[in-house]
């Protein structure tokens, strides 16, 4: 399979390394990165070590099989203006927060939503780091079957990466939407490590948006209880204690955000939201005051 990953950086240079074992793999990135990659190929050090030779551009090729979008949500647009250049089967978003698919929609390909559980640092361009193992799950985006996604898992398994193709895409969005408003922006705001919200008063607030973002769902006809959102939640707290969630990194880089696409997306709907409410209020004031957004 051709595959395209739009997105470079950590989490999609570890899954488009992974994929290039297999598959004809081009990785669109930062030019440093892309030039380290063409030179010495990537390094994947950690739960991995390996050194894969996939292709690597700053612009997309002319035609792939498959694109995967790895961007962070406001770069969605971004994505998509570069994509249309590119004649795609499939566009898999591999992106935290919600309305990702419905951008990528406007493409003239099959979209599919997914996760990924792999845990994935770049700390220096030619390389990644793999710090947990994990699934990717994909499907539509609406939930149900079709050809294109079983063609996607085929070829990721085929690549030694753990797949799932999910006939209740909704439903795991949103549980994974309910896990991103609990940890990101409670670890951002609070400067500590995810292992700091297994209990206490941070753990409190943590659970309060993933309960929050529960309810929200239901009322949008997903069947996620508050319980198994809280639960899911505590799990990927337990099982990344180590690690600083993705915002926490931006907020300490000094860049923007995924809020808008993940409390702020929560916030926007007719259920109460106090917690996701004020998180990410608090997010968007910071971004405004360092002038990241209007």
């Amino acid at each position: 399979m051709d595959v395209v990953v739009f997105g470079a950086g950590s989490l999609g240079s570890l899954v488009g390394g992974l994929l290039a074992r297999e598959h004809a793999v081009t990785l669109v990135g930062r030019e440093d990165h892309v030039r380290d990659v063409q030179e010495d190929g990537l390094r994947i050090t950690g739960e991995i070590d390996d050194v894969v030779r996939p292709q690597a551009s700053t612009s997309v090729p002319e035609a792939a099989d498959l694109a995967i979008v790895t961007v962070k949500a406001y770069d969605t647009p971004a994505a998509v203006a570069a994509l249309s250049a590119c004649d795609c089967d499939a566009v898999l978003s591999l992106q935290n927060g919600m309305g990702n698919e419905e951008r990528l929609a406007s493409l003239s390909a099959t979209v599919l939503a997914g996760t990924a559980t792999y845990g994935a640092i770049q700390h220096e361009p030619g390389s990644v780091r793999c710090t947990g193992l994990g699934e990717v799950v994909l499907g539509p985006p609406d939930g149900g079957r079709n050809g294109q996604a079983d063609r996607v898992g085929d070829a990721f398994r085929a690549a030694g990466i753990e797949t799932t193709v999910a006939t209740d895409m909704p439903r795991r969005l949103w549980e994974k939407l309910a896990v991103n408003a609990g940890i990101n922006a409670t670890t951002a705001l609070s400067r500590v490590r995810n292992g700091a919200l297994a209990d206490g008063p941070l753990a409190a607030v943590a659970r309060r948006a993933a309960r929050e973002t529960a309810q929200v769902g239901r009322d949008r006809d997903v069947d996620l209880p508050d319980e198994e959102a809280i639960a899911a939640m505590d799990a990927v707290v337990d099982a990344t204690a180590d690690n600083e969630s993705s915002m926490y990194r931006d907020v300490q880089a000094g860049g923007r955000t995924e809020i808008d696409a993940i409390n702020g997306y929560v916030a926007e709907s007719d259920v109460d939201t106090p917690v996701n409410d004020t998180l990410a209020a608090l997010l968007r004031g910071w971004e405004r005051e360092r002038e990241l957004r209007d």
